[in-house]
């Protein structure tokens, strides 16, 4: 076996893989990190199910789903989002499968460049490294970004409605308002990220119950209280082709619908960079990334089921005339109230409770920002690399933590000249991180296919199959999102994601050629000889 292709050294080498005893799980942790390169410097004190909750806060089924619902109404509408989501939910989970092998292997926070490097060995491992770090750590700022841009959204709508609504008066925030609330968002997710892990770790618990609670909550709740429900005919078999976007087929129709279930789905490598804090790392962080996107994909299917039984006339849900200005979600949890009660405050405490969801989401959001940050500037990746990855005396990488709520209200300002250019620079936020995701699984099958090493999960001779169908859906959903949305096109209406990720990978390979070949090698040890 030629060891060095994936960076593993001969045994008893600083990268071989040594199973370890549970016995003193913390201690156990310290040395499989060591084997990697890495002392520790972070405080391990996640247990399975805080690692879980980071992860499945930052997937949020109520945040995805309630932001993207205009989109799955518009492309296809019940039945593309009923019978949509558990598809992509399937093929999501194969790709978090042959991530969380991996993952057992290499516990590191650098998590998906980290692979890339060992996977792909000496020569190409460095080259690997930088192209899968940029493209994870611009997804995940893109990420953060786009998600609290949504809660600054949804709290201008509820604003809106909680002023007498679109149509009695109420106030309409303006675009500036809209980022001031998401620089407020961000500067408060900073705060509380620069807490130590034992109050993230709090924090991270009871927004994942809260994500948990209020999907059931409402999914019950909303179609209880309106007087007027869809049908089950409606729900199941509904077929929305009136997209006023220029598209009738069928089939197009079909896959722009599952844009809202993929957008939501993702942010799972949160697992992998939480493990240098978290105990059994090489077996709890690949417990989270399968567990996180297996009941999301559960209670996600309910929270769609609950809110569709709902719906009965999507034009009007669509309307940018109507009281949430076109906001199809707040409408209906709004004119549900209204209908039963002559009153929407119900409907608004309701959104309420999803803008909570959305604020844990953006926080777990920027504690995994943040370690991507460290690891990839403790291996010398970005600039003034020195800076960010310093740790405070709590242990906590501060620089980054701030760095990242800083790059994300950066990307968000574009909002103010063009939405156009808001939209393409979030769109990174799916195809970016998801190419990051299929890169160290397509080096897994392809470069280390023989000489891969697993940790305590693995999937056996099943690990090269469920790899290939993962990177084959990557693929997939690159194109998928890339596809024009609405026609004629024009420069309003072009999908300009291609163009987003074209530009960034031309940026990530000139700043390789001219810059970063000469001096990035890659992991590298941080242990004094």
């Amino acid at each position: 076996m030629d060891s060095s292709r994936i960076g593993i050294a001969e045994e008893g080498g600083p990268y071989s893989y040594h199973p370890l005893a549970d016995g003193d799980t913390i201690s156990s942790d310290d040395v499989r990190l060591k084997q990697l390169g890495y002392k520790q410097e972070l405080t391990r004190g996640l247990s399975a199910i805080a690692n879980f909750s980071v992860t499945f806060s930052i997937i949020s089924v109520l945040t995805g789903l309630t932001t993207m619902y205009n989109t799955g109404l518009t492309y296809g509408g019940p039945l593309t989002m009923v019978y949509g989501w558990p598809i992509v939910g399937v093929l999501t989970l194969i790709v978090g499968i042959a991530m969380a092998e991996i993952c057992s292997a290499f516990p590191t926070s650098g998590g998906l460049y980290f692979w890339s490097a060992k996977l792909c060995g000496n020569d190409w491992g460095p080259f690997a490294s930088w192209i899968t770090g940029w493209f994870n750590i611009v997804g995940q700022w893109a990420v953060t970004t786009s998600i609290d841009y949504s809660l600054a959204q949804l709290i201008s709508v509820i604003i809106l409605l909680s002023t007498g609504g679109n149509n009695g008066g109420g106030y309409e925030a303006s675009k500036y308002a809209v980022i001031g609330f998401h620089g407020a968002i961000l500067l408060l997710h900073a705060i509380i990220n620069s807490l130590p892990i034992t109050w993230l770790s709090l924090f991270g618990q009871v927004a994942a119950a809260w994500n948990l609670v209020g999907v059931f909550v409402l999914m019950i709740l909303i179609p209880s209280v309106a007087t007027e429900r869809a049908s089950a005919k409606f729900v199941f078999t509904h077929f929305n082709t009136d997209n006023g976007e220029g598209i009738n087929s069928k089939v197009y129709i079909f896959v722009l619908g599952l844009l809202m279930s993929q957008y939501t789905l993702t942010g799972y490598d949160a697992s992998a960079h939480m493990t240098e804090e978290t105990k059994n790392a090489d077996k709890n962080g690949p417990r989270g990334i399968i567990s996180s996107i297996g009941i999301s994909v559960i209670v996600g299917w309910g929270y769609i089921l609950g809110i569709t039984f709902a719906v009965t006339n999507i034009s009007e849900l669509l309307d940018e005339k109507n009281d949430a200005g076109g906001y199809a979600i707040a409408e209906i949890f709004y004119q549900v109230f209204k209908s039963r009660y002559g009153t929407g405050v119900g409907g608004i405490i309701c959104l309420g409770v999803v803008a909570v969801a959305i604020f844990f989401c953006g926080m777990s959001s920027v504690t995994s920002n943040s370690r991507m940050a460290y690891a990839f500037s403790r291996d010398g990746a970005m600039p003034f690399s020195s800076v960010w990855h310093k740790v405070n005396n709590q242990e906590v990488p501060i620089n980054a933590v701030w760095l990242s709520a800083l790059i994300s209200f950066c990307m968000a300002l574009t909002s103010l000249g063009s939405s156009v250019a808001f939209q393409a620079m979030v769109s990174i936020a799916t195809i970016g991180l998801y190419i990051a995701y299929a890169l160290p699984i397509f080096f897994r099958v392809t470069l280390a296919r023989k000489s891969f090493i697993p940790g305590p999960f693995n999937l056996g001779r099943y690990g090269i199959l469920v790899g290939w169908i993962a990177v084959l859906w990557v693929a997939t959903i690159s194109v998928l999102f890339s596809l024009p949305v609405s026609y004629p096109i024009t420069n309003e209406t072009l999908n300009y994601t291609p163009v987003a990720v074209g530009c960034l990978f031309i940026l990530v390979i000139t700043s390789w050629i001219f810059g970063a070949r000469h001096w990035f090698r890659g992991p590298i040890s941080n242990i004094d000889a």
